[in-house]
C-alpha cells in the first residue's frame, strides 16, 4: 500500500497539481491573454480528447464485456443514475440552471478514468485482464454515455434560456455533431461489431491524444486563474459527491451482487477518481459553471490522496 501511495502521489497527482499551479500563476501574471484558454479548450475538446477516447475504447474486447455482464450493468446503471442525481441535486440545493447542472454532473458525476485509470490501478493491482476490464467498462460508460448525455442536457439547457430557443431535437443533433460525442460512440460500435482498427494507425491517434491530458490540465489552471477560488458549500458538496457518495454506492452494489474482491476494489477506486477533465474543458468551452468546475477538480485531486487508500482498504475488508 505504501508503494502504491507513493506511485500515485508522485507519478500521477503531484504532476496534475504542479501543472495546474503553473498555469494558474501564468494566468495571474497575464502571461496568457484573456481568452487564450478557450483556444486550448477547443484544441482538447474537438481534437485531442476525441482521439484519446476513440483509441482507448477500440482496444476493448467485445467478448470480455459480455462475459462480465454484471460488472457492465452495475457500471452503466450506477454511473448514469449518479450522473443524473448530480444534475438534479445541484439545481435543487444550489438553484443552478439546467445548463449548469449538466456541467456539474460532467464534473462531480464522472471519474477521470481515461486519464488516470491505468496509472492509478496498475501499481496496486497489476496489469492483468481484470484491470483492463474495469478501466475499459467504466471508460466506455463515462465517455460514450454520460458525456453525450451531459452535452445534450447542456445544449438543451442553454437553448431553453435563449430567446430563439431550439427544439429538443436540435439540441440532440447539436450534441451528436461534436467529435467528443460521436468519436466514443463510433468506437463502441466498432467494439460491439468486432471491427479492429489496424495497429498501424495507433501512432497517429496517440500523437494527437497525448496532448489531451497535459493541455486539459493546463487549460483548467488558466480557467481557475480567471476566477476567484473559493471553497464554498457547493464545491464541498461536489467533492463529497465525487469522493464519498459515488464510491460508497458502488461498494454497496458490488457487495450486493457478489463481485469478486479484486474487481470490487478496482471498481470502487475507479469511480472514486477525481472529476473527468472533459467536464472542466466543456465548462470552459461553453463558459458555464467554470469557477465551480475548476475548483471542484482542484479540491478533489487533493482529497483523493486521502480517499483512495481508505476506499481500497474498506472494499478489501468488506469483500472478504
Amino acid at each position: 500500500m505504501e508503494s502504491f501511495m507513493s506511485k500515485m502521489l508522485f507519478a500521477d497527482l503531484i504532476p496534475i497539481l504542479v501543472i495546474m499551479a503553473i498555469a494558474y500563476i501564468s494566468g495571474k501574471k497575464n502571461v496568457f491573454q484573456e481568452g487564450q484558454s478557450q483556444v486550448l479548450n477547443k484544441l482538447v475538446l474537438d481534437y485531442a480528447l476525441p482521439a484519446a477516447l476513440f483509441i482507448s475504447i477500440v482496444k476493448a474486447d467485445r467478448e470480455m464485456l459480455f462475459e462480465n455482464a454484471t460488472l457492465s450493468i452495475i457500471s452503466l446503471v450506477g454511473l448514469v443514475s449518479l450522473f443524473m442525481l448530480s444534475y438534479y441535486t445541484v439545481q435543487w440545493f444550489f438553484k443552478r440552471s439546467k445548463a449548469e447542472g449538466a456541467v456539474c454532473a460532467l464534473v462531480a458525476g464522472s471519474p477521470t478514468i481515461g486519464f488516470l485509470g491505468y496509472a492509478i490501478l496498475d501499481p496496486l493491482f497489476g496489469t492483468g485482464i481484470e484491470t483492463g476490464l474495469v478501466v475499459a467498462i467504466v471508460a466506455i460508460v463515462v465517455n460514450a454515455v454520460t458525456i453525450p448525455i451531459g452535452l445534450y442536457l447542456l445544449n438543451a439547457g442553454k437553448s431553453s434560456t435563449d430567446p430563439n430557443a431550439k427544439s429538443q431535437g436540435n439540441a440532440l443533433l447539436s450534441s451528436l455533431k461534436q467529435p467528443v460525442v460521436w468519436a466514443p460512440i463510433l468506437a463502441v460500435l466498432f467494439v460491439l461489431i468486432g471491427i479492429k482498427v489496424p495497429t498501424q494507425l495507433d501512432p497517429t491517434f496517440k500523437l494527437l491524444a497525448q496532448a489531451n491530458s497535459s493541455v486539459a490540465v493546463f487549460a483548467a489552471g488558466l480557467t481557475l486563474a480567471a476566477y476567484k477560488f473559493e471553497l464554498d458549500w457547493e464545491i464541498a458538496y461536489n467533492t463529497f459527491f465525487k469522493l464519498i457518495l459515488m464510491p460508497g454506492i458502488f461498494l454497496a452494489a458490488g457487495l450486493f451482487f457478489n463481485l469478486s474482491s479484486l474487481t470490487l476494489q478496482m471498481l470502487v477506486l475507479g469511480v472514486a477518481l477525481p472529476p473527468a477533465f472533459s467536464g472542466v474543458i466543456i465548462s470552459g468551452q461553453y463558459n458555464v459553471y467554470t469557477r465551480q468546475a475548476t475548483s471542484s477538480l482542484a479540491v478533489s485531486v487533493i482529497g483523493f490522496i486521502i480517499a483512495a487508500p481508505a476506499w481500497v482498504y474498506l472494499a478489501k475488508t468488506l469483500s472478504h
